[in-house]
Formats: structure tokens, sequence, C-alpha cells
């Protein structure tokens, strides 16, 4: 392709008539499929938008062509030559030519590419965001097949799109760390945070003398926990003991969803790291931070059981109440259920109901007491009798987080449904694809970039990175129109 502006516009006509013969210019007898017409026009506008893209880089480089340019330290950098670019674009590979500034000594500089905040290596940064794109939903050695079904061949591996979400993932707290808080919802007067644990399949180190086959119970790869977080606000939402009871058991029959009444959260954010609990709270703490206001009454925070996950949440937010998980908490009431009455009773739902009732009541120590006096009757079986004092020991551990009747009369959520949701969704749904092994620092980076997505902060994260590698890489700039003159330019080495 010319490099030459006048011939390059001459391509552009020229692939524009083709483009307009194509669509107009078949014979009557032929018939063309809408199928193959749109496949046909894509081509044609691929083509097209190569040509024009060259033309504006071309267009740009001639514009930008000082008699001299200064580096960081100020040391002047006389013209040497023209250096040769290739850029792999959504259109595919164009190449042109920029000037180059050179003193023996100093690093040269390309004043164009800070101009246009080119990349430093790697295809254009439209290029890059639609990869990471897909990669953050599907297996990494799948997005280049998708995305060259619709470009056509481009030149990218998996291991580089690894590397670019690695590279892109180490700016995601920086990012969050300037974001401007919210707008906040007035009428959204409780502010929650939930924190959960979920695990990812990793990587087992090389055995000396790997086996052809595993025994029973060995597995090829271990589990690290991937610690979720969640902050939200959301409005008071007044419920009975036997609305909830309700709903909820009724929930767990139906086969579709019951819609909710209850008002949703608003400004939600998530985030998932493997760094462990403390990271993951301090980093939630900032988000805390921004989501806070005159407008909040209550702070509530939602866990499951898990003591050394309500102990660090308790000293992150001192000023929260914790709330144990209702839907946790049944589990242990099913768990009590079957070794009371076995598994094939069907008499287990009406127990649970009526003691989940008994504990959104209030009533959790009376609870607890039943628990011991039916482990303590004649002729319980020992096996029960451990199930049964187990369960009540729980309760006695976390009475002071099961308040459930004061939680509902204030309209505090009191299930952890968010953070269930988004341990799904943020990490076993990509995490836990069919044969996948992580490394730590690649599920990091990929978790970065999906807790990023999930928060629907995607365009402006990428507006971050773009403008962090301009300040970094470049500093700051004139406008084009001054970089035209023979005035010094003022770049950094790229």
């Amino acid at each position: 392709m010319s490099t030459n502006s006048e011939q390059i516009v001459q391509q552009i006509r020229a692939e524009f008539e083709a483009l307009l013969q194509f669509v107009t210019g078949l014979a009557p007898s032929r018939k063309v499929s809408a199928y193959a017409m749109e496949r046909g026009l894509l081509q044609h506008l691929l083509r097209l938008g190569q040509m024009l893209l060259q033309l504006y880089f071309v267009e740009a480089a001639s514009r930008c062509r000082p008699d001299w340019v200064q580096d960081a330290k100020t040391n002047p950098l006389p013209y040497h030559s023209q250096k040769p670019r290739t850029y792999l674009s959504i259109f595919g590979k164009v190449r042109f030519a920029r000037s180059y500034y050179y003193r023996e000594g100093l690093r040269g500089q390309c004043p164009v590419d800070a101009a246009l905040n080119l990349p430093v290596k790697g295809g254009s940064d439209l290029l890059r965001q639609w990869r990471e794109q897909f990669a953050v939903v599907q297996a990494y050695h799948e997005v280049g097949p998708l995305l060259e079904s619709v470009l056509g061949p481009q030149a990218f591996s998996t291991r580089a799109l690894q590397e670019q979400i690695g590279e892109d993932a180490a700016l995601v707290k920086a990012f969050y760390a300037q974001k401007e808080p919210p707008q906040p919802n007035h009428q959204a007067t409780i502010l929650v945070v939930q924190a959960d644990g979920k695990g990812v399949p990793m990587r087992k180190q090389a055995s000396v003398t790997p086996k052809a086959r595993l025994k029973k119970g060995e597995k090829p790869g271990q589990k690290k926990e991937a610690v979720v977080t969640s902050v939200y606000t959301i409005a008071a939402s007044v419920r009975t003991p036997q609305e909830v009871a309700t709903r909820f058991f009724k929930q767990a029959t139906e086969q579709e969803p019951i819609p909710s009444r209850r008002p949703g959260p608003h400004n939600k954010q998530v985030f998932a790291t493997l760094e462990g609990k403390e990271a993951a709270l301090a980093f939630t703490a900032h988000q805390v931070h921004q989501q806070e206001g005159t407008h909040i009454c209550h702070r509530v925070a939602l866990t499951d059981g898990s003591e050394a996950l309500q102990q660090r949440v308790a000293a992150q937010f001192p000023t929260f109440t914790r709330v144990l998980d209702f839907v946790h908490a049944t589990e242990y009431l099913w768990e009590a259920a079957n070794a009371l009455l076995g598994e094939g009773s069907e008499s287990r739902t009406d127990w649970v109901v009526t003691h989940s009732l008994q504990m959104l009541s209030g009533q959790t120590l009376a609870l607890i007491a039943r628990l011991r006096q039916l482990a303590a009757e004649p002729g319980r079986r020992s096996g029960q009798k451990k199930v049964l004092l187990k369960v009540a020991a729980y309760y006695a551990k976390n009475q002071a987080f099961m308040r459930y009747d004061p939680y509902l009369a204030w309209g505090w959520p009191i299930a952890t449904g968010v953070i269930e949701g988004a341990c799904r969704h943020l990490v076993k749904d990509r995490c836990e694809l069919s044969g996948m092994r992580w490394s730590q620092p690649g599920a990091e980076a990929l978790l970065g970039l999906r807790s990023v997505a999930e928060n629907g902060d995607w365009e402006a994260f990428h507006i971050f990175r773009r403008n962090e590698r301009q300040r970094r890489f470049y500093g700051a700039l004139p406008s084009q129109e001054e970089s035209s003159t023979s005035e010094p330019i003022h770049c950094l080495a790229a």
C-alpha cells in the first residue's frame, strides 16, 4: 500500500467505486443471498477502513515534522530519518513512516507517536480492548479464532493476550483509587458490605515422577480461595418473619425464580482477589468510603459463618453491624433435620420451616435449647446427638449476629444473595470452565478485569489506561497544530 497521501486517496476512491459496483452492478439474472452480500460488504469495508486509517497516519506524520525536539531532560534532538511503523488495527496491518529524532548517546523520539498516543507495542487500543473483552468471558485460546472470523487473520498469540491482561490488570486498583464517587440515591439509606470466598482451581507443581494414572482421591489440581466482596446501598424494606419464610421456602421449591418486590441494590461494586481476606477488605474499604454520606442511616456487614472472615470484617468495618446470612443459617437446620428425621422423611421441610420461623422471630436462644434437649433425649443415637449439638453450638457462637426480628423491622437485608451471585458470575463461570487450571498471577489478573467488567466500568477503565500510557511514556503534549510548527516538541522516551 502506498505511503503517499494522494495515491492513498485515489486507492480509497477506487475501493469505494468497487464497493458500489459490488452492490449495484449485479446482472439481473444473478442472485446473491443476503448472507453473501453482508459478508462481501464487510470485506470491502475492512479494506476501506484500512486505507482510511493509513491516510490518517500518513497525514498526521506529515504535519508532525518539527526541525528538532526535546527529550524529557530538555536535551535537543535533531531530525535523523524516517522510521517505519507497523500498526495492527481492527482493519488489519497499516504501515507508515514518521519522523525520527536522535542524537548519539540519547534515546530517539518519534513525536507523532506521542501526539497520537500510539501503543508502545502490540496491536491497537481498540483491538486490545476487544480481545480483552472477549477474554474475560471465555477461554483465551478461543478469542483469536472468534475475532478472525469477523476481522480476518490477526497476528496475535494467546500468550500475547495473557501478557496484555496482566499488564492492564495491574492498573485496576489505581483506576478505582481515582474514580469519582457514585451519585448517591437518597432513598437507599442502608450501606451494605458482603464478603465470601470461592475456590479457583490452581495448577500443581510438576511432580518429579509424573504418574500415568492418579489414585482414588488424587486430583490433578488444587483450589485457592478467591475472596469476593461487594458494596452497595439499598432502600429499607420492612418484612415480617412469616413473609420471609414463605417466600424463601416457596422460592426453593419453584422451578422459575419468583419476582421480588423489594428494592434492588444501588451503585453496586464487586471485587475478587486471590491475595487474601485482608487485601480484599482493604480494597473494599475505599469503595465503602466513596458511598458514605449523610443519607446513610444503617451499615450492615453480611457474611457466612466463617470465623476468620467475620473477624476481619469486624476489624476493617467496626461501625458496621454484622449479620449472619440467613440462608447459611438454615443449612444447619437442614443438617439437623436430616440427622433427626432422615433425608427421606417427608416431614423434614415442615420441621425446618417451623424452626426457621423461630429463628426469624428472635427466638434463637429457644431454638438452641430445643436442639440440646433433642440431643439429650433417651435413646438418641450418638451420630444424631453429635449433629444436633454441633448445630446448637454454631447458633450459640453466632447468636449475636442472628437478631433477625429487629433486622427485618428495620428493613435490612439478611441474606447474601448479592455476593453469592458475584461468586458465581465473577469467579466460577469463568475460572471453572472445563479443564481450567490457573497460576495465581494469571487468575488474579483475570479476576481484576472481570471485576471491572462486572461493575460496568469497562470503557472508563480503558480510557484511564490510555491516559496513563500518555502520561507515563509521552508526558504533557502540545496540540497537533502546535506540533506542526518548527517549535521544539517536548516528549518522553517511548
